[in-house]
């Protein structure tokens, strides 16, 4: 995952700490002019590179090889995106800043007495740990950053995806942890209440990624805060397949008129993607029939008794449809 490997970034007083005492080493070795120069050049590099360090071990927003669609709306919807690169950026002059007060200082420390050497290099340390006081909000906010996003869990979107929704309580989870042997791998999202159930499973040496979205899915888009919506739409560029699954025999604790106007509202929002209506619980309904009109099921099953599970996975891949990329042969 893109954001698990992110370094911690300093504060501007753990920065300045670090570059002075280490400027200070540097000039006990030397004497003389030479232990002036040498202490503006190890405390502006030490800014200057840390800084710079901090800005490029991010990914670059605003390329899509850099982060897939999904991570970018993932990372927009907990952090916003547009401040904290903006924050980046000013990370970024900072070091540059770093590097311009070396280039100015550094020749006046060349031909003069110590004394005065020692006066220049000193203001040199006050504006180096000036401009770093100045981007004290920038590096609290990138890291924070960091921690909300280096611990999201590791959803690949370049895996053929499925995604289960519906109601609660209709069977997702349990029908996601029978075909993938999946049983407790849950990861947590700051936006939803439960955790999002994932799980993989291998069709003709074909990894296939299953996950339901407790607290996203499972109610209708009026019902989704602002947040929910834009994880759904994270979501859309993650899934290959919806299965959406209903429970015609009410146990859930929805009526199943409410169920199919999910299953609509899915289907209109992730219209580029196979919709598959999946009737779960057939071991509990005296009178089936998947085909009538109110339910239009494409399947039924029982994840209870293993009635069908495996017709309804197959199914999903099918709809899938992934072909591996082949190495160029000439």
């Amino acid at each position: 995952m893109i954001f698990e490997d992110l370094p911690t970034t300093p504060t501007s007083e753990e920065l300045i700490d670090k570059a002075f005492s280490r400027a200070a080493r540097a000039g006990k070795a030397q004497g003389g002019l030479e232990a002036q120069q040498s202490m503006l050049q190890t405390a502006s590099n030490i800014v200057s590179d840390n800084l710079e360090n901090v800005v490029t071990a991010w990914p670059d927003f605003e390329y899509e090889d850099d982060v897939h669609p999904f991570y970018y709306e993932l990372a927009d919807v907990i952090v916003d995106v547009d401040e904290l690169r903006q924050s980046l950026s000013e990370v970024m002059w900072a070091s540059r800043k770093a590097r311009e007060i070396h280039d100015e200082y550094q020749p006046r420390l060349r031909k003069t007495d110590v004394d005065t050497a020692r006066k220049h290099r000193k203001q040199a340390f006050a504006r180096l740990a000036d401009i770093v006081e100045q981007i004290d909000d920038d590096l609290l906010y990138i890291n924070e950053a960091r921690n909300d996003l280096r611990d999201l869990p590791d959803i690949d979107p370049e895996e053929p995806t499925i995604v289960v929704a519906g109601y609660p309580n209709v069977g997702k989870s349990s029908f996601v942890n029978d075909v993938t042997r999946a049983r407790g791998e849950t990861a947590s999202y700051p936006f939803t209440t439960k955790g999002i159930g994932v799980g993989h499973l291998e069709r003709d040496h074909i990894r296939y990624q299953l996950v339901d979205t407790p607290g996203l899915l499972d109610r209708p888009p009026e019902d989704r805060n602002k947040i929910e919506s834009q994880a759904v739409s994270a979501i859309e560029h993650l899934a290959d397949c919806m299965v959406v699954m209903v429970d015609p025999s009410g146990e859930c604790g929805y009526p199943l008129e409410s169920q199919l106007e999910l299953r609509d509202s899915i289907g209109v929002q992730f219209e580029e993607v196979p919709v598959l209506t999946v009737a779960n619980k057939s071991d509990r309904v005296a009178v089936w029939n998947a085909d009538t009109d109110e339910m239009a099921a494409d399947y039924t099953m029982s994840v209870e008794t293993d009635e069908n599970v495996e017709t309804v996975l197959e199914a999903a891949v099918a709809a899938v449809d992934y072909e591996p990329e082949l190495p160029f042969e000439e």
